[in-house]
């Protein structure tokens, strides 16, 4: 890729010096040369330091056989320690709750990735292609917050 027509900025965000294509993704090649894209690194939650992907923490809860979907998303930023909000579809007729998943999840992640709260929804936002429609559950959250005022 050249660059953007008449887009000298987004030029050179995009494409460095070389002509290599900043994709956005988070990726890396392991010993046996297979890559991985692990998200986006716009998508990266920054907690006390550490930069948690959501899918990691999102593919732990739906290892879990009563999790149907899952989402994570930041957090509105009321307290320290609530830095990412878990939302999880249960199965029909689970009554899975937030400590048991709380208890699943802090078995399998670092203690800084650890799960502090989650909201049980019907349904995780997704557009056609299936991706997480973040932006949505954001606005979910910001709006239940206000409404609890």
């Amino acid at each position: 890729m050249k660059g953007y027509l008449g887009n000298l900025e987004a030029t050179t965000a995009t494409v460095d010096s070389e002509g290599w294509l900043r994709t956005g993704d988070l990726s890396y090649i392991d010993e046996n040369g297979f890559v991985y894209l692990v998200d986006r690194i716009k998508e990266l939650i920054k907690h006390n330091g550490y930069q948690v992907a959501p899918a990691d923490l999102e593919s732990v809860l739906l290892s879990h056989p009563l999790i149907l979907d899952a989402a994570v998303i930041p957090c509105l930023k009321m307290k320290k320690l609530d830095r990412y909000q878990w939302h999880v579809v249960r199965a029909a007729d689970s009554d899975l709750s937030e400590d048991q998943i709380i208890q699943f999840v802090a078995g399998q992640v670092a203690p800084y990735k650890k799960l502090r709260r989650v909201s049980f929804i019907d349904t995780i936002p997704r557009s056609v292609a299936g991706k997480i429609l973040r932006k949505d559950l954001v606005s979910q959250s910001k709006h239940q917050l206000v409404s609890k005022l």
